[in-house]
């Protein structure tokens, strides 16, 4: 006997099938969210500033603003920005507050960036 293709027939593996695609789909789509918030943040050219300097090592908001000629408030309130978008890490060691960037993937995608607009 044949079976009918129908909702209430559906094997088990085909269902989970489903729902794994659909779960899929919708963590992908938090992911690109995610990523397209992440590129908002990079369009800012004083972060990206902020964030080459950081490819050369960790960095207190002193010597950043220094490097960048901004002010540390200025440098302070983009840090927190960058923070924010899981691009950068912190540390405290007493008043002084030091960053660097995330991970390797920070480092990679800014790597190639500069690398891509100097072509």
């Amino acid at each position: 006997m044949k079976l009918e293709h129908t909702e209430a027939n559906k094997s088990r593996t085909q269902v989970e099938r489903e729902w794994h695609l659909s779960h899929d789909s919708e963590r992908l789509k938090a992911n690109i969210q995610e990523l397209a918030n992440n590129f908002k943040v990079l369009g800012d050219p004083t972060r990206l500033r902020i964030l080459q300097a950081l490819m050369h090592g960790e960095r207190c908001v002193r010597e950043l603003a220094d490097g960048i000629q901004m002010e540390q408030s200025a440098v302070s309130h983009q840090l927190r920005t960058l923070r924010d978008a899981g691009l950068v890490n912190f540390r405290r060691d007493g008043k002084v507050v030091y960053y660097s960037l995330a991970d390797a993937h920070v480092f990679t995608l800014l790597s190639v960036g500069i690398e891509h607009v100097a072509e």
